[in-house]
């Protein structure tokens, strides 16, 4: 997943005068950010100061001349744009790594500022009509083709800003725009709260039957470390989804399931502490009006003007019709898990907080492997050599990593990119594993982007978060397969970032991307974790150095689409809610949000949970991840990138001129053009859906 923030603009910029910079560190543009000398103190003058900066200088713009071109106008804008950005970058950061109640607070305070000034911009007439005037002018087509994307755009992103509306429709829109940055920002904060408040502790080692062995340390050092005896269970990943598919007391999994997908809700152990309901309403609410005040009938209309896709139909139509080849399959995996259940376990009805652990149980009873036994083969180091070698093999990159880096937490890593030349192409933290005050999921953020500056490139630098199981002890992280696919996941959206050959950050690496078409990368890079050339580099016993043995390989190939369909109509369940949520429900109607996904559960779900489930309430993707109206968009770029794969599959697995087209076609490209026409430009036509069937087994 792509981070998403209200300050979603590339970094650096002009250099700060050097008494600012020395007294603050989010003031300093020169090299890395300073996480260590950053302080929550430190936020507001930084941010006073750049708006300050930043509107003075806009005003200059727009007074001081009339000859207007990409180089007096467009570029100082992407410049002041970018010194905002980096500004703010490690601090939205740290609130998402290193979460604390100062920082909160002046984050908090800080969106809604972020929020006015976007706003302002993009309703400013004067700015507006200026790029109109460039992209009407005789010097338009001498522009670079990133040049005039950029000012496309931009264009376009005036009139969804509200600069064609009146000063009183104006004002509204930028109102509403703060006060949904405020609510997704509420909105997170109640889902780590709530996650973070509930432990399940126990004692007696008959409770933890069933867990496999590193389940159980993880949650012996858990307890150690909070001064707790026995073994200590949270609702981070981790814990969660090892008790939820090894623990053999059904009760616990039953009280744990509970606590979960009643995070932030009016249900479940903290009923209506973190409350997001209210949140959800009236976030629909303002995004229903913002639409409305730019002419659009809904949200999601308003959305898709960013998007490849160009139609609320269109979405609907794509989403039924995987659902109406998925679901057949999704219901006879389900029957089939439900008699295994009774058959083998004497389970008469199988319940929601059942179907990890059955699940687990069949896999291990048709494959003869437990997911749990590939663990020793994925350690940290040798997974991450092991990422380290595809892309060499595929694009001739090699990666180096960098010691003694200023980082938020001790367990960061840093890295370097060279391409075959021995260009720095990429720079890259790394931060691995859950903790305390860490926000949930997995994320690829921009932290500095690729621009020319003179006779010089600025190295694009990027955040790649996960939260895996830690150490234990002196045992080194060992990941589940899972985890290591997330890792690819996540390092295929680093990759797009950083290694573009883009030199305006508008549509530099991930920059003015279509969001359906943002997740191409990064699903791109989760199918060398199947293949066994690869996994011969990325794996390595972490007691004997032992490649995955090729009987156990056979087995995890073998289980690849094991319960596929279901887990495809879990996706199209949340992407139908999300599309339906923002196109046809009504939130100043009588229907609840909570009625709307029984609806969409009804006719694509095939596990129905019982009616205390509130996972809206922690669905971030949609209410504050970026994804509202866009959810749809992981399966949309499945189809790109298992057709994308697809070429590979006949060329080679690791046959680098394919590899390089990839990476000249689509990598480097950024968002200077068009994703479809990009894709083209790989594959020689446009996606074809077998290949995503294919791969899950439900192709016709």
């Amino acid at each position: 997943m792509l981070n998403y923030a209200v300050a979603k603009v590339p970094l650096i910029g002009p250099s700060m005068k050097k008494t600012k910079s020395a007294a603050n560190p989010l003031l300093n543009f020169f090299g890395l950010p300073q996480f260590g000398k950053v302080r929550a103190e430190h936020v507001k003058p930084a941010l006073d100061y750049i708006l300050k900066e930043n509107r003075a200088q806009l005003e200059e713009l727009c007074t001081e001349h009339n000859n207007y071109t990409w180089e007096t106008f467009v570029q100082p804008i992407e410049d002041i744009q970018e010194r905002l950005s980096r500004m703010w970058s490690p601090v939205s950061h740290l609130n998402a790594v290193k979460n604390n109640e100062s920082l909160r607070k002046v984050y908090n305070e800080g969106l809604p500022r972020i929020s006015e000034y976007f706003t302002e911009l993009g309703q400013d007439e004067r700015t507006y009509r200026v790029y109109k005037q460039i992209a009407t002018g005789s010097g338009f087509d001498q522009l670079h083709q990133a040049q005039k994307k950029i000012i496309e755009n931009g264009l376009r992103d005036f009139r969804l800003s509200g600069a064609e509306l009146g000063d009183k429709e104006k004002q509204r829109f930028k109102e509403i725009q703060q006060q949904l940055a405020r609510l997704s920002s509420r909105f997170q904060e109640n889902v780590l709260d709530a996650t973070q408040a509930w432990e399940l502790v126990l004692t007696d080692d008959n409770d933890v039957a069933g867990l496999p062995a590193t389940a159980r340390s993880l949650a012996q050092q858990a307890a150690a470390d909070n001064d707790k005896i026995g073994y200590q269970f949270t609702l981070d990943a981790p814990s969660y989804i090892a008790f939820m598919t090894y623990a053999d007391n059904r009760d616990l999994r039953s009280q744990m399931y509970e606590a979960f997908v009643t995070r932030a809700s009016d249900q479940g152990p903290h009923a209506g502490r973190w409350d997001n309901t209210e949140i959800i309403t009236e976030t629909l609410k303002l995004r229903l009006e913002a639409a409305k005040l730019l002419g659009f009938a809904n949200h999601a209309q308003y959305s898709l003007q960013t998007k490849m896709v160009s139609s609320v139909d269109q979405v609907l139509h794509f989403l039924r019709d995987l659902a109406a080849r998925a679901k057949p399959a999704a219901t006879q995996e389900f029957q089939d898990l439900r008699e295994f259940a009774n058959e083998h376990y004497g389970v008469e009805r199988l319940e929601p907080w059942d179907v990890a652990y059955f699940s687990e149980k069949l896999r291990e009873h048709r494959f003869d492997f437990s997911q749990e036994d590939l663990r020793a083969y994925f350690p940290v180091d040798r997974v991450i050599v092991g990422v380290f070698a595809v892309i060499e093999r595929l694009y001739g990159l090699t990666v180096k990593r960098v010691s003694e880096i200023d980082a938020w937490h001790p367990d960061v890593r840093f890295y370097d990119i060279y391409d075959a030349e021995g260009e720095l192409r990429g720079r890259f933290y790394m931060d691995l594993y859950a903790r305390a005050n860490k926000r949930g999921g997995a994320w690829m953020d921009s932290c500095i982007s690729r621009k020319r500056v003179g006779s010089k490139v600025q190295t694009p630098v990027a955040f790649i978060t996960c939260n895996s199981a830690p150490p234990i002890g002196d045992r080194p992280a060992l990941f589940s397969h899972e985890e290591v696919i997330t890792l690819f996941h996540e390092f295929g959206h680093g990759l797009h970032h950083m290694l573009t050959r883009v030199d305006y950050i508008g549509v530099a690496g991930i920059n003015g991307v279509a969001w359906d078409a943002v997740e191409l990368p990064s699903q791109f890079m989760e199918n060398w974790c199947w293949d066994r050339e690869a996994l011969s580099l990325i794996s390595g016993h972490h007691e004997t150095g032992e490649k995955l043995p090729e009987e156990l390989y056979a087995k995890l190939a073998g289980a690849k689409n094991f319960q596929a369909a279901i887990h495809m109509v879990r996706q199209l369940e949340l992407a139908l809610f999300d599309i339906r949520l923002h196109s046809s429900y009504d939130p100043n109607g009588q229907q609840s949000v909570q009625a709307l996904l029984g609806e969409v559960r009804r006719e694509v779900a095939v596990v129905i949970p019982p009616d205390y489930n509130r996972f809206q309430n922690s669905f971030a993707h949609i209410f504050a991840g970026g994804y509202a109206a866009g959810y749809y968009g992981y399966k949309w770029a499945e189809v790109l990138s298992a057709d994308a794969f697809s070429k590979f599959e006949q060329n080679g697995i690791f046959d680098r001129k394919t590899g390089l087209e990839f990476l000249h076609n689509v990598l480097e490209q950024g968002g200077s053009r068009e994703p479809m026409e990009l894709f083209v430009a790989f594959r020689g036509r446009e996606p074809e859906i077998d290949a995503l069937l294919r791969h899950n087994g439900l192709a016709r």
